[in-house]
């Protein structure tokens, strides 16, 4: 008895393309719809099953609805005279009205209820004009691109450059802050004036009470911290000129 006709409809019905360069995963779609009132079981399979990845590969397909199958090609080195050889199947079942298990199915079915379509495989490297025209098409996009990095560079360019109240508030607050400076060594100067007469009048006590080692560290320690507050604050000025003249 012969085999019934493919109930499914398949797009492409005869072969699946796959278009290079094969360097990477090349995918091809194979799309099965069931325009029958009953649910239909279905497989695919392919004569080299260790080139291809196909999802899904077996499932199935409710009445008069459709399915997208993802063929994936693995990649291989590409030989423009080698014709490809690989087909695959698409075979099916109608579905018992009365069964779900899909497994038990493909045990129990019978030659006379399968039905199948062939595909076969075909291999297609991208032309040179086709190239051509791709790298043509980016061209504009890529120059957009750089017309906004320009215009987005516009406004960081006139914002670098100070006007002349800018400056003068700049010079001004320079001025300031020498005098804070300024301030800061006097202070020091008259603390380490007033440490002189302390020590002064600290001699003829420390002949009959000597004096411990940790005061006199002390008071060192004192005019040191104050010189060192000094510079850091003149450190931290000049700093914050740059930064203003720089931005």
């Amino acid at each position: 008895m012969a085999r019934q006709e493919q109930v499914l409809v398949l797009e492409p019905q005869q072969e699946l393309k796959f278009r290079g360069p094969f360097t990477d995963v090349v995918t091809a779609t194979l799309k099965l719809t069931n325009p029958t009132d009953r649910n239909v079981f279905f497989k695919v399979k392919t004569t080299a099953p260790r080139r291809y990845c196909v999802r899904p590969n077996s499932g199935i397909i409710d009445a008069g609805t459709s399915i997208n199958v993802s063929v994936m090609l693995q990649p291989f080195e590409y030989d423009p005279n080698e014709k490809s050889k690989h087909k695959f199947m698409v075979q099916s079942i109608l579905a018992p009205r009365d069964m779900t298990d899909m497994e038990g199915v493909w045990k129990e079915a019978k030659p006379e209820e399968l039905m199948d379509s062939k595909l076969r495989c075909t291999f297609e490297m991208p032309l040179e004009n086709d190239k051509t025209h791709e790298s043509e098409s980016i061209k504009p996009v890529s120059s957009s691109t750089s017309v906004k990095t320009e215009h987005s560079a516009l406004p960081k360019s006139a914002s670098a450059s100070l006007d002349d109240g800018e400056v003068k508030k700049i010079m001004e607050e320079c001025r300031q802050l020498q005098m804070e400076v300024q301030r800061l060594r006097e202070e020091n100067k008259q603390i380490r004036e007033d440490d002189g007469v302390r020590k002064r009048k600290i001699t003829p006590m420390a002949a009959s009470h000597p004096k411990p080692l940790g005061s006199t560290a002390m008071t060192k320690d004192e005019g040191l911290s104050t010189r060192v507050l000094a510079l850091c604050l003149l450190f931290f000025v000049i700093g914050a000129i740059i930064g203003k003249l720089v931005l």
